[in-house]
């Protein structure tokens, strides 16, 4: 299944072995990752830490501890028509750049149904180029996700067949490690049966970057806000509402050092600011007013200057309304637009 999206998010239906699965994807992306590669300031600047030791460790740590996702990658270099080598370190951005151009805003309100909202923000080369792809990988679970040119699924947002609901944010520590990517480390995360297996995937195998995750699951009444690095791993449930940008703000991480972005705490605070007046709003239109909020016009939570500070702009907008029994989602590609696609009960869209 398809749908001609001209510019707008375009829908893409993949299955097979994993390297089927990535050759897919790959394909999808060929073009729109060879230009941003001849093109980009940032890949010029990954492109130069090609020497760093880190990445042959993480490549053998993937290669050993998820073969299937090494399969992925592989598939998807074959797909791109690039060096695996440059795939790979793509993959591993955040990893080894703390600003690699990846940003992200969610907006967290338990209740029931819980709602989460997340804004992607990524690379505006990216606009017009990336998909909602439903994937049905051999030996996995499958999973709906927004997916970029080039990358694995699952360092965005998604839900999956097992009522799985995962929003992922960049963060940017000053100090990595020898471990997963964090790109592998989501991307399993999607496998994961339940809350407590995702949890499982990130406290067993070490860990090279940093994340922020948002996990939710149908049937499940935690909403849970987990913030890891290389060196910790900390998790909240969710009891009040909250937003969460591209910094560490949990007590028992948000004091260790990292780059906290003009844009990110300029977010970080006016969706604070903006969740104590609109708390008569239903949840998904509360969550909206706050992922499309652009009074702040030089740093807005909805980005759209391709002159951004952190060389994003907001790319899609997703509100998941996780219940006892079915995750029910809906993604727009423009601010104060329809949905451009909902998924009801399900991981297709049911109308476009």
């Amino acid at each position: 299944m398809s749908y001609d999206a001209g510019r707008r998010l375009s829908f893409i239906d993949v299955a097979g072995s994993p390297f089927d699965v990535g050759a897919a994807l790959g394909r999808f992306g060929r073009a729109a990752l060879q230009d941003h590669f001849r093109t980009s300031a940032a890949w010029r600047e990954l492109a130069t830490r090609r020497g760093d030791p880190l990445i042959g460790e993480m490549a053998a740590i993937v290669r050993e501890r998820f073969p299937r996702y090494w399969a992925e990658l592989q598939g998807l270099a074959v797909g791109l028509a690039l060096p695996f080598d440059d795939v790979f370190l793509w993959n591993c951005r955040g990893d080894i750049w703390a600003m690699a151009p990846d940003g992200c805003t969610t907006v967290q309100l338990p209740g029931f149904p819980h709602v989460i909202g997340h804004n992607e923000d990524g690379a505006p080369d990216f606009a017009g180029h990336c998909a909602l792809a439903h994937l049905a990988s051999e030996g996995g679970t499958p999973f709906t996700a927004f997916v970029y040119p080039g990358s694995l699924p699952g360092h965005t947002f998604a839900a999956t067949s097992k009522g799985v609901v995962q929003t992922v944010n960049n963060i940017r520590p000053l100090a990595g490690g020898a471990g997963a990517p964090r790109m592998v480390l989501a991307r399993a995360i999607l496998d994961a049966p339940d809350l407590d297996a995702a949890l499982t995937v990130l406290k067993s195998a070490p860990r090279a970057g940093a994340f922020h995750l948002t996990l939710a699951q149908a049937g499940d009444e935690r909403l849970l806000s987990v913030e890891f690095t290389a060196r910790a791993l900390s998790v909240d449930r969710v009891e009040a509402p909250r937003v969460h940008s591209n910094h560490l703000i949990h007590a028992d991480t948000g004091r260790m050092s990292q780059i906290v972005t003009g844009s990110s705490g300029v977010r970080q605070r006016r969706g604070e600011m903006l969740l104590g007046e609109t708390h008569q709003s239903e949840p998904q239109g509360r969550a909206l007013g706050i992922l499309w909020d652009a009074v702040d016009a030089e740093l807005p939570i909805y980005r759209t200057d391709p002159a951004d500070s952190d060389v994003e702009n907001t790319l899609a907008s997703a509100v998941f309304r996780v219940g006892a029994d079915k995750v029910e989602w809906s993604v727009y590609d423009g601010a104060h637009e329809a949905a451009r696609f909902d998924m009801r009960d399900g991981l297709v869209p049911f109308a476009a």
